[in-house]
Order: structure tokens, then C-alpha cells, then sequence
């Protein structure tokens, strides 16, 4: 394997967008979604009454 000097290092382009920066957003996509799903859940049944006494 060759090494590469700093002005070749320079030259290296790709990977901007990778699968684990890819999986990072859907997966902070589907956080977002279940915590609206959650307080969508509790202001319904705030609202209707239903809610559990404590």
C-alpha cells in the first residue's frame, strides 16, 4: 500500500453522504414521529377525559 503525501490527502473527494449518515436521519426522523404520536396520544386523552387518576 502506498502512503499518500499531504497535497494527494488534499485531493481525496467522496463520501459526503454515507449510510451511517443516512440511518442517523431516519432514525432521528422516527424519534420525532413517535414523540409526536406520544403527546398527540396524551393531549387527546387530557382532553376527553380519559386520563388515569394518580
Amino acid at each position: 500500500m502506498k502512503e499518500l503525501d499531504k497535497n494527494q490527502l488534499m485531493e481525496v473527494t467522496g463520501g459526503t453522504i454515507t449510510a451511517t449518515l443516512l440511518n442517523a436521519i431516519v432514525r432521528g426522523a422516527s424519534v420525532f414521529l413517535d414523540v409526536g404520536r406520544s403527546m398527540g396520544s396524551a393531549i387527546r386523552r387530557f382532553f376527553s377525559g380519559k386520563v388515569c387518576k394518580i
